[in-house]
């Protein structure tokens, strides 16, 4: 019985098609991340990464920098155990723990490049990989994975010489991760060529679909939020692009879980570069067990 010969040119074309159609869709990832630190109710970090539910927690927030002072609020966690977490979570757990910087305050920015290297140098010492003799480490010797960059006010510039120098850091070290949080609205309509520059240093985005009214997801009108999810993942192909959603439905954006499961999850998932879903935050999902209800479909 004679085999099925295939030219070689065929063969070349079948396998041009697979490795295309393969990289088409990311498909579940089962990458889930939760922000950490903007309740004390929401229990500690320890029994966050004891869940389960999560492979990435951020902590949040060094809430000042940029103007020589600096200043971590945990939102009245104890400073104290939370270094002993951060090594339970990453070794016990597997759990990538990253300090995210800024939030909703306005006492934070870089107004210089001389600012954004001071800062870089500052999370490098205290609560990365280094360590300098004057430079306190609220966390310990707790070595933190990354650094998430969260800006909420004020704009993005010299945040590209930071990632820069935090790279720097771990050429003959652990890397340092970085990420960053931006607002969905961002890509709509800030236009600045160098903002879209600083934001594709980043490995991460964690974009926020949530209390921003022009792109955040809503029952009646979807279209402004498939329309900035497709502007995200087209400009930034190299990263792994991370769906912000809240776990209350009291806030804007919100989406219920059924639906999520249903319509919305497996539609984003077919971009290739999806890289997951974030959640704000732990004291809302501990609450409504958002995350429970989605895990196994992210």
């Amino acid at each position: 019985m004679s085999k099925l010969q295939l030219r070689p040119s065929l063969y070349c074309s079948l396998l041009v098609l697979l490795i295309i159609n393969g990289a088409a869709a990311a498909g579940k990832t089962g990458e889930l991340t939760v922000i950490w630190g903007r309740n004390k109710d929401e229990g500690s970090l320890r029994s966050t990464c004891d869940t389960g539910l999560y492979t990435t927690v951020v902590i949040s927030f060094l809430s000042v920098f940029g103007h020589g002072r600096y200043r971590t609020d945990l939102s009245g966690h104890p400073l104290a155990g939370v270094g002993a977490d951060i090594k339970h979570c990453q070794k016990a757990k597997n759990v990538t723990v990253l300090l995210s910087i800024g939030g909703a305050g306005d006492q934070y920015s870089l107004p210089t490049a001389k600012s954004a290297q001071d800062v870089a140098e500052h999370l490098w010492h205290a609560y990365l990989g280094g360590g300098r003799r004057g430079v306190s480490r609220p966390f310990g010797d707790a070595v933190l994975d990354g650094v998430d960059v969260y800006v909420d006010r004020g704009r993005w510039g010299h945040y590209d010489e930071l990632a820069r120098r935090l790279r720097s850091f771990g050429r003959e070290k652990p890397a340092v991760r970085l990420t960053a949080s931006p607002a969905c609205s961002l890509a709509l309509f800030d236009d600045e060529v160098e903002t879209m520059k600083t934001l594709s240093l980043f490995e991460r985005l964690h974009v926020r679909f949530y209390n921003e009214s022009s792109c955040d997801y809503n029952y009646f009108e979807t279209r402004p939020f498939w329309g900035a999810w497709r502007t995200w993942t087209s400009r930034f192909p190299a990263a792994r692009v991370h769906v912000g959603w809240p776990a209350m439905e009291e806030m804007s954006g919100f989406v219920d879980p059924q639906m999520l499961r249903q319509s919305v999850l497996s539609s984003v998932q077919d971009d290739a570069n999806y890289g997951g879903v974030m959640l704000w935050d732990r004291y809302y999902d501990k609450v409504t067990g958002f995350g429970h209800a989605i895990k196994d479909i992210v």
